[in-house]
């Protein structure tokens, strides 16, 4: 196995666990929308519609650094080989 073939293995299996993860919490968010609302809104002493705002950005910044480090990196590893 070359090193290509292993990182190009590597980025799959990365890129499978991240989708993986950012379907749970995406699941999480917005099943248990009001219980996290509650809970963060006790801890932290914030409004509902910032932490609604912050949810959002987290799934979307997370989508964004999943693409660029692990979904990109393989298809270019792919098309290399």
């Amino acid at each position: 196995m070359t090193n290509i073939e292993m990182l190009t293995e590597f980025f799959g299996w990365c890129s499978l666990i991240n989708i993986g993860m950012l379907i749970f919490y995406s699941i999480v968010i917005t099943v248990f929308l009001e219980m996290l609302l509650k809970i963060h809104m006790s801890l932290l002493k914030l409004d509902r519609k910032y932490l609604q705002e912050a949810y959002f950005k987290y799934l979307a910044q997370y989508k964004i650094v999943v693409i660029i480090f692990n979904i990109v990196p393989y298809i270019v590893l792919k098309i290399m080989s």
